[in-house]
């Protein structure tokens, strides 16, 4: 139970339950959390007290729901109305600094209606908006989209549509009234959404007036949804606004919302593969993201960069907002694919054994927007990795993008290899690849809200070779790790992707110890290849968009290179000739 202290705001004759935790004093900001429907302040029972370790906590009873008063008719329901309420409580908790909002679902709707009204910034310092989108923006996204009646802008309206379908049905005279006074049970409540949205049974908490409160609450739809469709209205907001799209919301599609930011002076996103009713599934996850988010705009420079990166510049891309770990950093393909993560809005965390190549890296990546932090990390060191991984835990967050690329290479007979360079490319190629992955992967699982992990392999892990033995079988085991972990992590939302290059032109080869020959023919026979390399002319900025393309379509395994594909679907489909091709001596 949560120890709230009730008082009462008056609004236009409306009297509002408002329920405080945490004290109103100098430097403590205060947020005001806002329900949506069926919902009332006991949405927020897992969320406010978390928040109250560091903000004066304000919850309230939307007119309608819980203790609050429910007028009648739909006019007092209007959004507007709703708004009007919203600025009667932040004026009256505190009435001499702003408040930082955080809604939920018809919360959010109302709450955008407030913060686009001119001079609302002079109130509300932040907006952390959740499942709900401001109505207008809505109506005008709807009308683009069939005014340019492409497939792709169809599929999104159709989309959206079938999700709507049932607010056109709470609109019905009598028919969601009679199902509600039948189902509006807390028990039958909080069962459709564990099964609908993963929430735990003993996370729903609900208000005594619960069935009360659905047949009250759609009267915001009779109200605004029609009128607002209609004749969209949308008006810019100076407030900081971040909006966290769940990817899983039954109500909502993820697309409606790109076109936000032509309305925002500032705008954030953070994207998971969450369900609708987040702040009962996830409080926790709510809860650090809204506090990092408000600390960030109040002006604490040690949050964590979320404001760094999470900032959208024009269209909001798919990984905004993302926090990407890449080992192998310093050059390569590990340098490439950090440019392309922040290219899309990331924020990175940059390991190499080099730090100079990884601090390098990192001040490119700046070029592009992005908050980037290098390391030094020997990834064959499993001690040192699990700290790293704790380090970037306690000090950034848990990452939702991991790239194990670090890398090294073995060339010659697998007999004149020394057990010394065995043991190297071992722990390197394979040990480091698990370790990266089952540390941050434990604290994806952890986290909850998914994740994507990303190991870099190599087409020699389905193209046998005498000359590549060790290297094969150990990037042969990322193959088959990667493909089995992405089976064991599925059920957490947590894709992994192995990534298998044929011949990039990286500086590995001129690295690349070739066993059983002496230092000068080794020297001879690396420059060539090296040239080779050079003259194939596949660059791994190429490998980096592939790269990004697999998280964003959580693709399981991405030959890259023409001779990967090929050598992928001869080792799959025509076996005896990839042995055969084995046999085959390489001029060197």
């Amino acid at each position: 139970m949560v120890d709230w202290r009730k008082r009462v705001v008056t609004n236009g004759g409306v009297n509002l339950a408002v329920f405080e935790l945490g004290t109103l004093e100098p430097g403590r900001p205060t947020v005001v959390l806002v329900h949506g429907w069926p919902d009332s302040h006991h949405l927020w029972t897992h969320v406010a007290p978390q928040l109250a370790e560091d903000f004066h906590v304000v919850a309230y009873d939307c007119r309608g729901f819980g203790e609050s008063d429910r007028p009648t008719g739909d006019a007092p329901y209007r959004l507007s109305e709703m708004a009007d309420d919203l600025f009667a409580v932040a004026d009256a908790v505190s009435p001499d600094a702003s408040v930082h909002v955080l809604a939920h679902d018809w919360g959010s709707v109302i709450s955008w209606e407030a913060v686009t009204r001119p001079g609302a910034e002079r109130r509300i310092a932040s907006f952390v908006s959740v499942s709900g989108p401001n109505l207008d923006y809505l109506g005008a996204w709807a009308r683009k989209n069939l005014s340019r009646p492409t497939p792709r802008n169809l599929a999104k309206a159709l989309a959206q549509s079938g999700s709507s379908a049932y607010t056109a049905i709470f609109q019905l005279p009598v028919v969601p009234k009679v199902f509600f006074q039948l189902t509006g049970s807390p028990r039958l409540w909080g069962e459709f959404l564990h099964r609908v949205d993963g929430t735990p049974r003993e996370n729903a908490t609900f208000a005594p007036t619960l069935r009360e409160d659905m047949i009250s609450g759609l009267r915001l739809y009779r109200a605004n949804i029609r009128p607002k469709l209609r004749n969209p209205e949308p008006r810019p907001t100076a407030v900081p606004v971040l909006e966290v799209i769940n990817d899983r919301d039954i109500a909502l599609r993820p697309s409606i919302f790109d076109d936000t930011h032509l309305y925002t002076e500032r705008i954030w996103r953070r994207r998971t593969p969450t369900g609708h009713w987040l702040p009962l599934t996830r409080p926790d996850y709510l809860a650090r993201t809204a506090r990092e988010f408000i600390a960030a705009q109040s002006g604490d420079t040690t949050v964590a960069g979320l404001v760094d990166r999470t900032r959208v510049f024009g269209a909001p891309k798919p990984l905004s907002g993302k926090l990407a770990v890449i080992t192998g950093a310093g050059s390569g393909i590990g340098r490439e694919t950090a440019y392309a993560l922040a290219e899309e809005g990331c924020e990175l965390v940059l390991a190499d054994l080099d730090l100079p190549s990884a601090e390098e890296t990192a001040r490119e990546s700046k070029t592009y927007g992005a908050q980037a932090t290098p390391f030094e990390l020997d990834v064959s060191d499993t001690a040192a990795f699990v700290a790293f991984a704790e380090q970037v835990r306690a000090e950034h967050g848990v990452p939702d993008i991991v790239v194990n690329n670090a890398g090294i290479a073995l060339a010659g007979s697998v007999l004149d290899a020394t057990d010394e360079q065995i043991d190297r490319l071992l722990a390197v190629d394979l040990r480091g690849v698990i370790t990266g992955s089952r540390e941050f992967g434990r604290q994806m699982v952890a986290r909850g809200v998914g994740g994507q992990i990303v190991n870099v392999a190599s087409a020699a892990a389905f193209t046998p070779s005498r000359d590549l033995g060790i290297y094969s079988a150990a990037k042969a085991g990322v193959l088959l790790f990667s493909e089995s972990l992405r089976g064991e992590l599925a059920e957490h939302r947590i894709g992994v992707s192995a990534i298998c290059p044929g011949i990039v032109d990286t500086n590995i080869v001129s690295k690349t110890p070739i066993a059983g020959v002496d230092a000068e023919t080794e020297v001879e026979q690396r420059n060539r290849l090296d040239a080779f390399y050079q003259r194939r002319g596949f660059t791994p900025d190429r490998v980096a968009r592939d790269i990004v393309k697999a998280i964003i379509g959580n693709k399981a395994v991405v030959p890259v290179t023409p001779e990967a594909k090929i050598g992928y679907r001869v080792y799959r489909f025509a076996p005896w000739l990839s042995r055969f091709g084995a046999r085959q001596k390489v001029a060197r």
